[in-house]
């Protein structure tokens, strides 16, 4: 027989493994209702931000209190200032969120885009675009010296700073009362700049990665085939759907296949190696202007047995514009969330470039629409231009690219773009709607662009 003492401690034993499974088993289910419970109000919050955004566009409708700069300010209460939200929580899902959102912008924006007011504003399109972002790249790059990062580190950041947001631009041209030309020239200044960015940001850095060497005409080819092969496979990607489309309607539930077949285009042109972006942006163009090109015989008219293409209806048009208003608000929390408060020289050089870029962008603008002969363009869309200079996904991607390659001062680059985002797009969402007023600051705008008069004979005789 067993010792009285052994089997206490038997007893005893069981009793402590039972009282242990019923805690672990307690503590199992407290965690569990936790996380139910959090889930919960994560969803809803989501409801609470999308109703939050539909009333922030009536306030920019109303007040001109720009949407985006409040939803940012969400993303900054949860993210660096209270610390609720981590961008370390979304992990590579924030990549794949943002692209999409960009994609889908770029795509809904060329569908409301006709070839007239493009050749119309394809001269104003790339000579602002040109002259922004190499300006922007060397005028950042000598600031960038400024806080110890060598000169090649500094044109990559000047590079990645070099474009305007097409997430920030095109709702903000939308709600704003600027020409149609005006409104295509800032957003495929958006659009092209990305490119630009993109290409140049990558080659310097792997000029830094091989010790200084940059083959120049490998980056202007690169540049040159990705707008014009993109664009290209884009619109006959255009035509192409145009010729399905209308079979795939009959398919059940088919509303979203265009926005499907738009990633299809995307990712392909990514994986060609020529600018995604640009192929949506074109896809959109030739989706919207299909049947100019079927009268002018760019379509082949043997494709369509019933005599036309089929084009994008109202109620597919309809749901591209909910999609890009939910993707929209997202990502501008997102942005919010991302950035970075807690190091304060990174901070003020970011606001510094920010201010510096804005006061660039008035002789940027004289520069690139602004002349004698060309009186077509009013007044006030350049006053416009010159206060829309936001930064966005491009740029908040690209900034992330030199931390993970290892690349010295790339923390710095990535705190002082993110710095650079929030300021520039506070300054827009500011000075937009002071802009659509009769003030001091719009005076001021409005005095760089009118016209001198000849001084008549009776000034000069006055002057004598």
């Amino acid at each position: 027989m067993m010792p009285q003492d052994s089997i206490q401690q038997v007893i005893d034993t069981i009793d402590t493994i039972a009282n242990d499974s019923v805690a672990q088993e307690l503590v199992q289910q407290t965690a569990k209702a936790n996380a139910d419970s959090n889930t919960g109000l994560v969803i809803a919050f989501i409801g609470l931000l999308i109703f939050a955004a539909h009333l922030f566009t009536e306030i920019f409708s109303r007040k001109r209190i720009p949407d985006v700069l409040l939803l940012m300010i969400i993303g900054l209460f949860l993210g660096p200032i209270f610390h609720l939200v981590k961008p370390e929580y979304f992990g590579s899902v924030a990549s794949v969120f943002t692209t999409i959102t960009l994609v889908i912008i770029l795509f809904q924006s060329g569908t409301e885009l006709n070839f007239n007011t493009l050749l119309n504003s394809i001269r104003g399109t790339a000579k602002l675009t040109l002259i922004n972002f190499f300006i922007t790249m060397i005028v950042v790059a000598l600031l960038g010296l400024i806080v110890k990062l060598d000169f090649l580190t500094s044109l990559m950041l000047g590079a990645i700073l070099g474009g305007t947001s097409s997430a920030v631009v095109i709702p903000m041209v939308s709600q704003l009362k600027i020409s149609q030309k005006g409104g295509t020239i800032l957003i495929l200044e958006s659009a092209f700049s990305d490119v630009l960015c993109i290409v140049f940001a990558w080659a310097y850095l792997q000029a830094i990665q091989s010790g200084g060497a940059m083959n120049v005409g490998k980056v202007l080819g690169d540049i040159i085939s990705s707008f014009i092969l993109a664009t290209v496979i884009g619109v006959i990607s255009a035509i192409l759907w145009s010729y399905v489309l209308e079979r795939v309607r009959h398919v059940k539930n088919s509303i979203l296949t265009t926005p499907a077949f738009v990633f299809i285009v995307y990712g392909f042109n990514e994986w060609l190696g020529f600018s995604g972006a640009i192929a949506a942006l074109a896809f959109g163009i030739g989706m919207a202007n299909i049947d100019s090109m079927y009268n002018s015989g760019i379509v082949i008219k043997k494709m369509f047995k019933n005599g036309e293409p089929t084009k994008l209806n109202e109620t597919e048009k309809q749901l591209f514009s909910e999609v890009v208003f939910l993707l929209k608000t997202f990502f501008f929390v997102y942005i919010g969330v991302s950035i970075q408060l807690n190091q304060l020289v990174p901070i003020l050089m970011g606001l510094a470039i920010a201010v510096v870029l804005f006061a660039l962008r008035i002789p940027i603008v004289m520069a690139s629409v602004h002349s004698k002969k060309d009186s077509t363009m009013p007044i006030e869309d350049k006053i416009f231009m010159s206060g829309i200079v936001p930064k966005g996904l491009a740029a908040a991607v690209l900034a992330t690219i030199p931390v993970q390659k290892g690349i010295e001062g790339g923390e710095m680059i990535q705190n002082i773009v993110f710095a650079v985002i929030l300021f520039s797009i506070i300054f827009t969402s500011v000075l937009v709607p002071v802009l659509e007023k009769d003030n001091a600051i719009s005076r001021f705008y409005k005095r760089w662009f009118t016209p001198k008069k000849d001084p008549t004979i009776k000034e000069i005789l006055e002057e004598e």
